[in-house]
């Protein structure tokens, strides 16, 4: 059954808007590739788990990442101005439940699961991802919750050639 809803005008523009309610539900019904984002430098190492990670331009390489204002590794992240996205497969699953919090592990505790090495920027990259985009921040917003971290890639790390891991419907899923 097709559902529909109309929604009160948004504050920004006056236009109508869904809930939120019906935002995530219709979200949850896109597949995204996981991600481990991680940072390292002066402000910490930190990391968590993101399907909102999208390519921006190849010229120069640039990566589009979103990250919850309220997330712990949001100010490791920002103070840093550097980070790894990690593409996880199939198989890195306990990985993916780790950085999102899931597994009661918190801050450098994460980084005890998984193969990590550094590249160019310091920040953490996953030996076992299917590709690494070692980034310096180029620019970063907040737009209502969330940061908008945009990335010019640094070096790219290519990992094996495996079955991805997706997230859709609320679980995860090999593609």
């Amino acid at each position: 059954m097709l559902k529909t809803q109309a929604a009160p005008p948004s504050e920004a523009t006056g236009a109508p808007g869904p809930e939120a309610v019906l935002f995530r539900e219709g979200m949850s019904r896109v597949a995204d590739a996981v991600h481990v984002v991680t940072t390292d430098g002066a402000a910490g190492r930190a990391g968590f788990t993101a399907t909102a990670v999208t390519p921006v331009t190849d010229s120069p390489a640039s990566l589009l990442v979103c990250l919850n204002t309220a997330s712990r590794s949001a100010q490791a992240l920002l103070s840093n101005r550097v980070f790894c996205v990690n593409t996880l497969g199939a198989d890195d699953i306990q990985l993916a439940d780790v950085f999102a919090g899931r597994a009661g592990l918190q801050g450098q505790e994460r980084f005890t699961i998984g193969q990590w090495e550094k590249l160019q920027t310091g920040s953490p990259a996953l030996m076992t991802s299917l590709v690494s985009f070692d980034c310096r921040i180029s620019d970063a917003r907040v737009v209502a919750t969330h940061h908008v971290i945009i990335g010019e890639i640094v070096r790219i790390r290519l990992g094996e050639q495996k079955p991805a891991l997706v997230y859709q419907g609320r679980h995860y899923h090999e593609l």
